[in-house]
Parts: C-alpha cells; sequence; structure tokens
C-alpha cells in the first residue's frame, strides 16, 4: 500500500487500522472492579518519603508523621485462607477502638493524593485487603454491584482509600455515608481527602467542618489532619492547546500503534451504553486517544459521564489528540456555574494536559 505524503506533524499511514473505542462494550467481572481499585499509575512509586515536606509548612511534615502511624497501627495476622469476593470464610474481626479514619484537609496542591496513595502503600496488608478509589469510583461500584455485595466485597479489607470525596449530590452522600458506616462496623480503617462544595470553588480548600458535618455519623470516626501550605491550583480555566485538522488527527491515528480513532459525537452516544465502572477497561490496551469533531456536550448527563472518561484516561496517562474545538470550550457557561463546575474544571484541566502530551505523537511521526 503507498501512503500520500503526511501533513506538517503526522507520519505516514501503516497498513494497521485504528482500534476504535465505539466498538467496544468491555463486560467487567465483580472482581476486577475490585481489584482495580488501586492508586493509579501516576502514584505507582510514590511513598511518604518521596513527599517532601515544605519546611515552612509544620503541618506537612506532622501529616506524614500521623499517617505513618496510622499505616502501621492497620497491621496484623492475615486472614486465614483464601480472601473470597463476597465475604464469605472470613473469622470475624473485633473493631478496633479508637478514630478508624483520617480525613486530609487541605488546599490544592499540597500533595494530599500524594499522602493518601503513600498510606495506601504503607499499609500492611496485601494489595487484595486494601482499596483505593475516587468517590465516583466508589459510586460507580455500587451502582455495579448493589449496595448489599458492595458491603460484602469491601468489609473484609483493612483500608478504604477514598479521593475526591464529593458532596455535591446529596444523594451520593448519604449513599457513601451509609456503606462507610457499615464498613467501618466490619473493622475497615477509612482515609478520605474531598472535594468543594458548590458555591466554594474558589476558596481552594473544601474545611473538615464541611465534610464531618455531611458524613454525619461518621464524624467521630475521623481524625481530621490539616495539611497547609501554597495553592498551586489555576484559578479559571487552562488555556487548552490549539486543536488539530480532522486529517492530522487520522492519519496520526494510523501511524500510532496501539491508538484509538472515533468521531466525537458518537463516543458521547457510546458512553450511555456503557456503565462508567466499565470505562477503565474500555481504555484497555490504548496507547493514545485519537479524536475527530469534538464540540461542546449537549447536556449535564452526557458531560458528566465524559469527566468520568477524562478521569480515567488521565489516571492511566493515555495522550488525547483532537479535531474540532479545543477542550477548553466542551462545557457551557451555565454548566461552568452550575453545581458540578469543579468537575468541569477537572476535566477540562485533565483533558488540556493530555491534549499536551498529545503533541509528542504529532512530534514523533
Amino acid at each position: 500500500m503507498s501512503s500520500s505524503p503526511a501533513p506538517s506533524g503526522t507520519g505516514p499511514v501503516t497498513d494497521a487500522a485504528p482500534l476504535s473505542l465505539c466498538a467496544r462494550e468491555p463486560h467487567v467481572p465483580a472482581d476486577r472492579l475490585v481489584a482495580e481499585m488501586v492508586p493509579p499509575p501516576r502514584f505507582d512509586s510514590v511513598r511518604f518519603s518521596t513527599y517532601i515536606p515544605d519546611p515552612n509548612q509544620p503541618s506537612q511534615t506532622e501529616a506524614v508523621k500521623v499517617l505513618e502511624g496510622f499505616a502501621a497501627g492497620l497491621g496484623g495476622p492475615a486472614d486465614s485462607g483464601r480472601r473470597r469476593l463476597f465475604g464469605f470464610g472470613r473469622p470475624a474481626r473485633k473493631t478496633p477502638s479508637g478514630p478508624r479514619g483520617v480525613y486530609l484537609d487541605g488546599g490544592y496542591g499540597v500533595g494530599k493524593t500524594h499522602l493518601l496513595a503513600s498510606l495506601w502503600h504503607a499499609t500492611p496488608a496485601e494489595p487484595a485487603l486494601k482499596a483505593f478509589g475516587t468517590f465516583v469510583e466508589l459510586t460507580n461500584l455500587v451502582g455495579a454491584l448493589g449496595f448489599q455485595q458492595t458491603v460484602q466485597t469491601l468489609s473484609g479489607h483493612r483500608l478504604l482509600c477514598i479521593d475526591e470525596f464529593e458532596l455535591d449530590d446529596p444523594g451520593d452522600t448519604v449513599l457513601v455515608s451509609t456503606l462507610l458506616g457499615k464498613l467501618v462496623d466490619a473493622g475497615v480503617a477509612l482515609a478520605a481527602t474531598s472535594n468543594t462544595l458548590p458555591g466554594k470553588l474558589g476558596e481552594g480548600r473544601f474545611a473538615a467542618a464541611d465534610f464531618l458535618r455531611e458524613i454525619q455519623g461518621l464524624s467521630a470516626h475521623f481524625r481530621a489532619l490539616r495539611i497547609d501550605g501554597e495553592d498551586y491550583r489555576h484559578r479559571g480555566l487552562p488555556e487548552a492547546p490549539p486543536p488539530y485538522t480532522d486529517e492530522q488527527v487520522t492519519r496520526t491515528a494510523h501511524a500510532t500503534e496501539g491508538a484509538s480513532l472515533d468521531a466525537f459525537s458518537p463516543l458521547l452516544e457510546h458512553l450511555a451504553r456503557v456503565h462508567p465502572s466499565r470505562y477503565g477497561a474500555l481504555t484497555d490496551g490504548i496507547k493514545a486517544v485519537c479524536l475527530t469533531g469534538v464540540r461542546p456536550v449537549p447536556d449535564q448527563s452526557t458531560a458528566l459521564r465524559l469527566v468520568v472518561l477524562a478521569d480515567r484516561l488521565y489516571d492511566r496517562e493515555v495522550p488525547v489528540m483532537a479535531s474540532g474545538l479545543p477542550f477548553d470550550q466542551l462545557f457551557s457557561e451555565e454548566m461552568l456555574n452550575g453545581g458540578y463546575r469543579k468537575k468541569y474544571f477537572r476535566a477540562i484541566s485533565r483533558l488540556t494536559a493530555l491534549a499536551r502530551d498529545a503533541g509528542n505523537l504529532a512530534n514523533a511521526r
């Protein structure tokens, strides 16, 4: 097959056709959903020793000390026998006295997720007895397994870490609060960071009082750790790089091993047919995502699904090359000023970072 000259920044079309996310409908078994609740790849190597406290912020050093002690206190004899998915066959464990949870209270850019992942790594238990996920991933797990099955699945764990605890949906907040109560009763230790409430986007930190109030009866189980530090979060929308042409995106997809190629609108429609808990599996083996015809998302439900996909791509460090509108024009002003605006700001920030990473694909052609 002969190939025509490539546009600037792309290489020749290869014989291998690109993959398509729209052609995938993954069916993920329950044990995989739970097994994948580990720190994202970008936090694989973080440890307490790699967290560099600001010498001008003693609370950062104190947080590391407290979390190291908390992790050490979660050790003990492993459950006998082979761990079973739904909790049958586990010996009963006595619930320890004292706080069974820590809440990391601090602004953006102080390393809360780094510390949360370090706690997961430092806890002396096999990975199958520890879980790490965002609040959205936890609610998606409940949606996929059902409430009782989720309780049974997680009740034998030593530790559950929840990053970006979100309070913008009262129903989800009550659901997760009830779930955590069941897990605390089963002896599971908890650790959490949280997101800002709607209306507090510009404040840069969540505040422990709001978190403890919203989780109601669980507040006595949490010790709040204040982590002071400079707020590195960019205020306002990050500027997205200019989009490529349809031809550049298509040719790069054909020339990049493991790349997917989809039109944006059909992909949004496809996401509605795949449970968000499966979006990670949707991207299995994908080395780059190439999208043509990016346009503003049409409604809130579609936008929230796109947020979850953006999180999974960001966790896996998958570059995104796109034509159409830049990613900072994905969401309407009404969405950016509404109750879910924190999620949309995060999605824009993450997709923009992945779009910048896609520049390496073009330069490599």
